[in-house]
């Protein structure tokens, strides 16, 4: 496979998903009883085991999966996920929600140039990145029962830090993985977008927390 042809692929299927996600959120957020419903706790619940099925279906079934369904699959996670993102237009200003979009898609964009360009072998990082991911996650649940606004400061910049480290190690990955065809181009470009999805929403919320601007 052509580099720049399955990047391009995978670029325009994340902002594919970002669209769903960004525009099912805000439709919800303008519907009251929707919004109700979506954020009641038994829905999010369910909400929430839908999205964390779909990671999995995908990202375990992804080499055997026809390209149709994993298509499908996509959109219906960024739609699924838009549902809970609904609480973001809530809470912040839209002026303020597209700000740091455009300060994500920066780093982002950085960071996906340096893993397409470097030299650097960065297969070696995954699993500092991931050990690393899962420690903070423990940190974030001790820091529910401590709520120190202190800790959590910090752990949003590790958090930033790492999933800026998976963008630049996922776009190499995309690219190693398109040299060894063992999944099919249009698989493939699902696939790198679901990865570089998650690594934007992560960089984004946790950016939002601190330069999004809260509504009266």
């Amino acid at each position: 496979m052509e580099n720049n042809n399955i990047l391009s692929k995978v670029f325009i299927w994340m902002f594919a998903g970002l669209l769903v996600t960004f525009l099912t959120g805000f439709v919800v957020s303008l519907n009251t009883n929707m919004l109700i419903n979506v954020l009641s706790s038994g829905a999010l619940w369910v909400i929430l085991i839908v999205e964390l099925l779909l990671v999995i279906i995908l990202s375990a079934n992804i080499h055997k999966m026809k390209a149709t369904t994993a298509k499908v699959c996509f959109l219906l996670y960024a739609f699924v996920s838009g549902l809970t993102f609904s609480s973001v237009f809530v809470m912040y200003e839209l002026g303020s929600i597209m700000y740091v979009f455009l300060i994500t898609a920066a780093i982002f964009g950085i960071f996906a140039l340096v893993g397409a360009k470097t030299n650097l072998d960065l297969s070696k990082f995954g699993t500092y990145l991931m050990m690393a991911l899962l420690a903070v996650i423990v940190c974030l649940f001790i820091n529910i029962f401590t709520a120190s606004s202190t800790a959590d400061m910090i752990l949003s910049i590790i958090i930033i830090l790492i999933f800026i480290g998976f963008t630049a190690y996922d776009v190499q990955k995309i690219l190693r993985l398109s040299e060894e065809s063992m999944i099919s181009e249009d698989n493939l470009a699902i696939y790198g977008a679901l990865e570089l999805y998650l690594d934007f929403i992560n960089i984004f919320l946790e950016l939002l927390k601190y330069f999004g601007q809260n509504k009266d």
